[in-house]
């Protein structure tokens, strides 16, 4: 029972969100109902991100989900109208740039627990198709020129005729808006909404319907519709000029000037609380701007408009033609799919009674080309346009293999139609030279299948002399050469390196011959010289750390010593004439052994040089 309570108070609270939000905004403090239930209904908008879909994806959700094939009296089940909010949302977000993508399950929460609390307030869970077309249609982003043609197409009859009930079924769905933000008394339905809007019963076509609405004061009860566009247009509009009650050095969305206070304006926040100050009174007449023209623009504007140079103001829409156009059914010949981008081509609808408003770029029967050849021609070619203009056509091998498959199927259909017509011999003549372009055709497709196995073979001859293996390097002469140059350079510094080392142990045995010498000398003549008798021991500068750093030194060595003997030999003071040979004798084994050791160390060193050099070689083969 706990978890029960629990998952209900959460229900509700998730219902309740978007009301909750909205009355944290405060708009009740805007003291005028239109502004006030624009600005609503504009945050509802735009909490759901429906001012990011336009009126043609909506359309074609409509078709995904096959509302355009429905009776708009038939009730819809709320899963049902959860699928096509999904689908309205996911589309969006394919469409969205990774960096702006919305949140899809919180935007189909907010805007599904609103419709069922705007058009299904008994909880009967069920909508009919028209509610749904109804408020997605008025709520969405796009033009609102665009979204009434779709209005008037759904409540029009195949002679473009509006069908008062339908508008008044229209009025009901649409003024549940005002009513579901807490207008209801100042914008909801009564009997006479259909009056106020068109007085007099006479028959009504789309550009007298789109006078109506648009019109400048629109009808009182969907005085809120237009001003809401408004509002989307104006939220970035910046004016450079300081409100005079707030003092505030810039506004943004709209600026109101007083048409009797000199230069006294107001931001739109101010106007829309009643705020006044010094002369200005909320009962002086206030003229709403939505952009900002410089002084020096308006001085311009001022010296055309005398001198008669301004051009004539332009009608608020564009006149259509009173007959409606005859939309193309292709249920019979191409399965309805979604496109990419609905801004420039429009899906038709299957049946008239549930037609769209037709584009420049929309797909189109001529109904004034009197022959049915020209008739067929027109749809081949406004059929080739649309595959060129949808942008998912050839995402896929599969969908073009389906769209030649139609074709061809739409040909031969075509071909059979125009033969019942022909005489004989026209029939024979193009039989034979259809079969002749059969013929070229598949020669064509065989030559091109050949070129492409060709191009294919090449391919892999050039990927496979681009990676040579392992026993081709092995068989490269200028490696080979390489390889055998390394070698005999290594040859040759091992000879030097056993030629330098038997010149060490020569000069070694010369070294031990001088000292034993020295030592028969000194054993003769106890009796040392008092000149050299307090002469300190001069070092031996032998390095015989160094040679002994070499790879071909010993620790056994039999010359081992030979330091310490001469060091003996000179502190027991002999003569002057062979201490100076010794010397001599000690300082060239000295060089001796360090060009030794430099030797042995750039032999080394160029060894490893070769080494990588020929690593380097193979790598690269």
């Amino acid at each position: 029972m706990i978890e029960e309570s629990g998952n209900k108070r959460k229900t509700m609270a998730e219902k309740r969100q978007l009301f909750i939000e909205m009355r944290a905004q405060n708009f009740d403090v805007i003291r005028l109902s239109t502004y006030r239930t624009a600005c609503k209904l504009r945050f509802v908008q735009k909490r759901c991100n429906l001012h990011l879909v336009d009126i043609w994806n909506m359309i074609e959700a409509f078709r995904d989900n096959g509302l355009n094939t429905l009776d708009h009296t038939t009730e819809i089940s709320v899963s049902r109208l959860e699928t096509v909010i999904s689908s309205v949302y996911y589309q969006l977000n394919k469409r969205l740039p990774s960096t702006h993508q919305i949140s899809v399950e919180q935007s189909i929460s907010l805007l599904l627990n609103f419709m069922i609390a705007a058009y299904d307030s008994e909880g009967r869970g069920k909508l009919t198709v028209f509610s749904v077309k109804a408020m997605l249609a008025t709520m969405c982003g796009g033009k609102m020129l665009d979204k009434l043609r779709y209005v008037f197409s759904q409540m029009s009859d195949s002679n473009g005729l509006m069908i008062f009930s339908k508008f008044d079924q229209f009025l009901k769905e649409v003024l549940k808006l005002p009513t579901a933000v807490f207008e209801g008394p100042s914008f909801g339905y009564t009997e006479h909404s259909v009056r106020t809007c068109f007085p007099q019963q006479k028959k009504i076509m789309l550009n007298m319907f789109l006078d109506t609405m648009m019109a400048d004061p629109p009808p009182q009860c969907l005085v809120w519709l237009p001003l809401m566009h408004r509002l989307a247009h104006v939220e970035n509009v910046f004016h450079p000029v300081e409100c005079s009650y707030c003092r505030c050095e810039s506004m943004m969305g709209f600026r109101y000037r007083c048409q009797q206070c000199h230069n006294y304006q107001l931001c739109q926040n101010c106007f829309w609380r009643g705020h006044a100050s010094g002369p200005h009174s909320n009962q002086h007449q206030m003229k709403e701007h939505s952009s900002w023209k410089s002084p020096a623009k308006k001085l311009s504007h001022a010296i055309s408009k005398s001198l008669g140079c301004v051009p004539t103001r332009e009608p608020p829409h564009p006149v259509f033609p009173e007959q409606p156009e005859k939309p193309l059914d292709l249920a019979n010949i191409v399965p309805p799919r979604p496109l990419a981008n609905m801004n420039d081509t429009l899906v038709s609808h299957a049946s008239a009674s549930s037609g769209v408003p037709t584009p420049t770029k929309r797909l189109q029967y001529s109904q004034d080309i009197p022959s049915h050849s020209a008739d067929e021609h027109a749809l081949i070619a406004s059929y080739v346009a649309r595959l060129q203009h949808c942008a998912r056509v050839l995402d896929s091998p599969s969908r073009l293999d389906e769209e030649h498959r139609l074709i061809a199927r739409y040909a031969a259909r075509l071909a059979a139609e125009a033969g019942n017509t022909r005489p004989p011999t026209d029939l024979s003549f193009n039989s034979d030279a259809n079969k002749q372009q059969r013929q070229l055709i598949a020669e064509l497709e065989n030559k091109n299948r050949e070129i492409l196995q060709e191009i294919q073979r090449l391919r892999l001859e050039h990927e496979q002399a681009s990676q040579p293996t392992p026993e081709k390097a092995q068989q490269n002469p200028t490696l080979l050469a390489e390889l055998r140059l390394l070698r005999q350079r290594k040859d040759e510094l091992e000879q030097r390196m056993s030629a330098l080392q038997e010149s060490r142990r020569e000069l070694m045995v010369q070294l031990e011959g001088l000292m034993k010498l020295l030592k028969a000398q000194a054993t003769g003549s106890p009796h040392t010289s008092p000149t050299h008798g307090g002469s300190r021991p001069m070092p031996m500068p032998v390095h015989s750390t160094s040679a002994g750093s070499t790879p071909t030194h010993c620790p056994q060595d039999p010359l081992s010593g030979v330091g310490g003997d001469l060091q003996e030999a000179f502190a027991q003071g002999t003569r002057r004439n062979l201490r100076n040979d010794l010397l001599v004798a000690a300082d060239s084994i000295t060089n001796t052994m360090s060009s030794l050791v430099k030797e042995l160390h750039s032999a080394e060193e160029g060894a490893e040089e070769e080494e990588e050099k020929k690593q380097d070689g193979k790598d690269r083969g």
